[in-house]
């Protein structure tokens, strides 16, 4: 007796089946993978601008490209981000200063088109340097703003010189010259730092600036003066000035640059004096506590609408204070016109959402501070002024923002620890790293150690405590970077942008209030999947059934 198996199938009913089977798995993968993304409908934005929040910038972009969200930025600097968006060949621009400052006897006009400034990431403007004492690294370096300001206008030309050695009694300085590496560009790390030079140092600033035939006052200024024979060196964006300071053959370097760089870079970063008579290290929880003193313009009908006045971060008497903290903007269009369209301000309300909360969770571990919850809130009602946006309505108290609780009050600020006593101006000089270079150095017998322990001793680490502590750690995360991509070429990137592998959480990117085409492709690809699991057993029986016996 011969026995059928009861699926038993045909060799072209197989394949037909097979074929079936294949063109279900195919429309199952198209459908829950490619159109989610295009069935979200976002089109591609560009911006251009800082370099000096540009690492923020390139990981949030990566993060959000998963969900169909494209993102293009230039890091061309801060002036050329403000004209290009003046220009109408941008969707957005990033910078550190407004519109309307007076640079050089020249002011730099408003855009005719119509925009707002939007917070997206504070941050310190770090003084990285590349200095030896017997062939060994210097990672604990301090320095006062009298003695910056000179070494930054050709005052103070060699290491060590008397006002270095004041600040850091625990090294035997070299006398090796110091060069001073500045932006060649028009940068708002530029502007940041001699708007604190002009307001702390303004005689040695002028009289710089009249060396090099600027008018004085001098003041905030977007294009370093070079006077020749300074013996200085200018470099293009934060990746150039910092990548010129970490070669190996230049040392005695040092420039401002934003302190993501230099733990991408492993490399140190001068503890500044602050009012309250403590060296400290730009982390974002000193960055966060100096940022109390800022004044923000809180008017709404004002140009410069969430725009701040630094003025009280650089005389902030809290001794944890990093007097060279600032915030970033974006500037963002409000009206439809030009080549900015309703379906690109869907995407660029999108991306500001993110950015705003899930984003800042990750500033801590990039180099930077999370913006306090005024700010966001601020940013939060600005992004409902894009054209097109999907507006939506965001509970503050779920925002995964680390600067605050629910209840609005900066962590940041309150669970920054107190400087160590060896940071205190005077005789003593704490032996601990900085930056990315977080291994101690000796220091000279007589003074103090980190913590208090005796000179040469290991110091420890230069711990930040609090929540969201990661920040004067953040180094060695941030440096590995390791399997990020960028998102244009899909090529892997290396430590020179800041390219901190942080993971993405999932995030809410639509009003989520009615029934829309994703959830539609969801509820397809589910049947779809269904029916891969059930339809050959049940064809088979039905082609079984119809054969005869």
């Amino acid at each position: 007796m011969i026995v059928k198996e009861p699926f038993a199938m045909s060799s072209p009913v197989r394949r037909r089946v097979a074929a079936l089977i294949a063109g279900l798995l195919v429309a199952a993968t198209f459908w829950s993978v490619a159109a989610p993304a295009n069935a979200a409908g976002y089109v591609a934005i560009s911006g251009a601008g800082s370099t000096w929040s540009q690492n923020a910038l390139d990981q949030w972009r990566r993060n959000v490209d998963q969900f169909g969200i494209k993102v293009n930025y230039s890091g061309t600097g801060s002036s050329d981000g403000r004209n290009q968006f003046r220009n109408g060949t941008v969707d957005f621009a990033v910078t550190e200063i407004p519109y309307g400052i007076k640079d050089n006897n020249v002011v730099d006009q408003p855009p005719s088109r119509k925009f707002s400034y939007l917070p997206i990431v504070a941050g310190g403007t770090s003084l990285m340097y590349n200095l030896t004492i017997g062939g060994k690294r210097v990672t604990n370096l301090r320095l006062s703003g009298p003695t910056i300001s000179k070494m930054f206008t050709g005052a103070i030309t060699t290491w060590d010189d008397a006002a270095i050695k004041k600040d850091n009694p625990g090294l035997a300085l070299p006398a090796r010259r110091i060069v001073p590496v500045v932006r060649s560009d028009g940068s708002g790390s530029t502007a940041q730092f001699t708007a604190w030079m002009a307001a702390t140092q303004r005689a040695t600033w002028d009289s710089y600036c009249a060396k090099a035939g600027r008018p004085t006052p001098c003041g905030t200024t977007s294009f370093y003066p070079v006077v020749a024979g300074k013996g200085f060196v200018a470099q293009s964006g934060s990746l150039g000035v910092s990548g010129y300071v970490s070669q190996t053959q230049n040392v005695g370097t040092i420039t401002y640059v934003e302190y993501s760089y230099a733990l991408n870079r492993g490399f140190p970063v001068v503890k500044v004096l602050n009012k309250a008579g403590y060296y400290v290290e730009p982390t974002p929880n000193n960055t966060a506590v100096g940022l109390l003193g800022a004044k923000v313009n809180s008017n709404p009908s004002s140009p410069a609408y969430l725009t701040a006045d630094l003025s009280g971060v650089y005389s902030n008497p809290d001794k944890r204070t990093y007097p060279l903290s600032s915030y970033s903007y974006m500037v963002v269009p409000n009206k439809v016109e030009g080549t900015f369209s309703a379906n690109k301000g869907r995407t660029l309300g999108a991306f500001a959402y993110y950015f705003l909360c899930e984003g800042q969770k990750q500033a801590p571990v990039l180099g930077y501070s999370p913006l306090p919850i005024n700010l966001v809130k601020a940013g939060l009602d600005q992004v409902r002024k894009i054209p097109g946006v999907e507006a939506q309505s965001v509970d503050i108290k779920k925002c995964n923002n680390p600067t605050f609780s629910a209840d609005g009050t900066n962590l940041l600020a309150k669970n920054a620890p107190q400087p160590s006593e060896c940071d205190r101006i005077g005789v003593t000089q704490c032996a601990t790293g900085t930056g990315g270079a977080k291994q101690p150095t000796t220091v000279k017998s007589g003074t103090t150690g980190a913590n208090g322990q005796p000179a040469g001793a290991s110091g420890g680490t230069a711990g930040t405590g609090g929540t969201g502590g990661t920040t004067a750690g953040g180094g060695a995360t941030a440096a590995g970077g390791g399997g990020a991509v960028d998102p244009d070429t899909g090529q892997a990137l290396s430590n020179d942008g800041g390219n901190a592998t942080v993971a993405a959480s999932a995030i809410s990117l639509s009003s989520g209030t009615g029934w829309g085409v994703q959830q539609t492709s969801m509820v397809f690809a589910a049947l779809l999947l269904i029916a891969i699991m059930f339809a050959p057993p049940m064809l088979a029986r039905a082609i079984t059934r119809r054969r005869p016996s």
